[in-house]
């Protein structure tokens, strides 16, 4: 994906000016955007992305002027206020039965969904490739912060817009060094810590937070089975950390943005009350390297690479292949 791909969809999409005023009211009104900052990370948030990239500058002649939905990878979490008729799909070809379930009567859909179970020629699909060794601006992470990115400088313009590009690069170049510091320094021991306590806090804030919520719920309950939960560092201090205790395990994320100081605080306090912390800190991997005006959008991307090869080394001592599933897809829900 590059600059050429949007600004081709652009050239040849003309954008409705009514659709964009109305949009542009209603996100106003429920502050569901912060543009500055612009928090961009994570899946959740490519799936955003795109839809109000749809919503904006992708409209074609079948998208009426309050389309915009977006759904999930297996749950279909609409807004029926907005009678849309255009959804962006994201996910990973997991189980995608509510899905498409919920969008068969739509007339348009841009799915941006890895083996997706839609892209059979009914609707417009737009289908990313997954694997080793494929570039991050061609992934849900990356093409996410490109399409925000992009259309915030179509909009009114992006300084950072090259920095975008520029620090997905440099993602790529960092992670395969980062794979290997992370299983030669914390594999093992998030193994041995996964067998010592059946459950843990993952702490994380931010655009990164949308990893910690992923970590928790997709590398360790979906494909571990490990009991967990995901607490927000600022969230930390509002309550769950009167549960802090001797014995009690808390996997940390640190970032490099503007949000570590909250994150330092909560590691301050985890230190000097309880006796099992692991930290994984960004800034030990070379996340620092990365343009300061875009490291934020695009830590997310490290972090969920890094969960990966955690998961995997979990996986390896329990003798549990992260592609086992005893409900997903198998039983009817």
């Amino acid at each position: 994906m590059n600059k050429e791909f949007f600004r081709g969809m652009k050239e040849q999409i003309e954008p409705d000016e009514e659709q964009v005023e109305e949009l542009k009211n209603k996100l106003n009104n429920t502050a569901a955007v912060s543009r500055k900052p612009m928090w961009i990370g994570g899946v959740c948030a490519a799936a955003l992305c795109v839809a109000v990239g749809a919503g904006l500058f992708l409209s074609d002649s079948k998208t009426d002027k309050n389309s915009i939905k977006t759904s999930g990878s297996s749950s279909a979490q609409y807004n029926d206020s907005w009678s849309p008729d255009l959804i962006n799909r994201n996910g990973n070809g997991s189980d995608e039965n509510q899905t498409v379930a919920g969008g068969e009567t739509e007339e348009s859909i841009v799915d941006s969904t890895h083996d997706s179970k839609i892209d059979n020629g009914k609707w417009t699909t737009w289908v990313y490739p997954w694997g080793e060794g494929v570039p991050q601006a061609e992934v849900p992470q990356g093409i996410g912060a490109l399409i925000a990115a992009e259309l915030l400088d179509q909009q009114e313009g992006y300084e950072a817009l090259a920095d975008m590009y520029e620090g997905l690069k440099q993602m790529d170049a960092l992670l395969p060094a980062a794979r290997e510091k992370v299983n030669a320094e914390l594999g093992a021991r998030f193994a041995e810590l996964c067998q010592q306590h059946k459950f843990f806090y993952i702490l994380g804030s931010g655009p990164n937070f949308s990893q910690t919520y992923a970590m928790a719920i997709c590398s360790l309950m979906e494909m571990q089975w490990q009991h967990c939960c995901y607490i927000h560092s600022g969230e930390y201090f509002h309550g769950p950390f009167e549960a802090t205790e001797p014995g009690v395990f808390y996997f940390v994320q640190l970032g490099s943005g503007e949000c570590r100081p909250m994150e330092e605080r909560a590691l301050a306090f985890l230190n000097t009350h309880t006796d099992t912390v692991m930290v994984l800190d960004a800034l030990e991997y070379g996340v620092g390297e990365v343009p300061a005006s875009v490291r934020s959008y695009l830590e997310p991307i490290f972090f969920y690479a890094m969960s990966c090869e955690l998961r995997a080394a979990r996986g390896k001592v329990f003798d549990h292949s992260p592609e086992i599933r005893r409900y997903m897809g198998i039983e009817q829900y």
